[in-house]
């Protein structure tokens, strides 16, 4: 199982179109251009398919958020130390969709670390950027909530935003990477997020609700090295 973090990450969020067995064909084809090209990826399957998926492929996966709680009387929560057990190989955390406190963040960082488990903390902007980067989880994915899902890539409509964000991560932590995502729909977007000093991209429906979800993929991870 990688503690590694990943180069592209592929949230599935709760698209019908990544439910069920097409999560885990979305995510054979994430493991094979992985195999094939060399790049890393990584993907974030809903809940419920999220163990399925880990037993059948050997990229990282993640899901899409935990609770800050000890294995106990806590119903409808989920505790990082369950994790390992299902071969998730961490989580995301504090996306625009599921914004949780700065405390609850350190305490799953903290859990997911001693879990020696991969954390993705989401933040809106720099400033936040900086806050979650001195937690010092995996990785700090910014991305500016008015262009998820646009198709406007923030790497090319606010480049200033990535390489702020980058300076900030790399200000407040030795060890955190800074990652970004919102509106990343081609391969050129990735490469120029690259260029602005991010480690990787944060995706999501441009690969679920692509056509031909392998291509895209394949698309994005030949961008890395560009």
């Amino acid at each position: 199982m990688s503690t590694e973090v990943p180069r592209i990450l592929v949230n599935m969020k709760a698209y019908l179109e990544a439910s069920c067995d097409r999560a885990l064909s979305l995510a054979r084809a994430a493991e094979k251009v992985s195999l094939e090209t060399g790049v890393l990826v990584g993907i974030i399957p809903d809940l419920l398919s999220a163990p399925i998926v880990a037993r059948e492929v050997d990229i990282p996966v993640l899901v899409q958020h935990v609770d800050p709680v000890e294995p106990g009387a806590f119903t409808g929560s989920i505790s990082p130390r369950f994790l390992r057990h299902y071969g998730i190989s961490g989580s995301l955390l504090n996306h625009s969709e599921r914004r949780v406190r700065l405390d609850h963040i350190a305490s799953c960082v903290r859990m997911l670390s001693e879990e020696r488990l991969v954390s993705v903390v989401c933040c809106t902007d720099p400033f936040e950027a900086g806050a979650v980067a001195s937690l010092n989880p995996s990785a700090v994915a910014v991305e500016p909530p008015d262009l998820i899902g646009t198709r406007i890539p923030v790497s090319r409509a606010r480049p200033e935003v990535v390489t702020e964000a980058v300076k900030a991560v790399r200000r407040h932590s030795d060890s955190a990477l800074p990652i970004c995502g919102a509106g990343i729909t081609t391969g050129e977007d990735v490469r120029r997020a690259i260029e602005l000093g991010s480690h990787g991209v944060l995706v999501a429906s441009a690969v679920v609700k692509a056509d031909d979800p392998e291509k895209k993929i394949r698309e994005f991870a030949s961008s890395v090295f560009d």
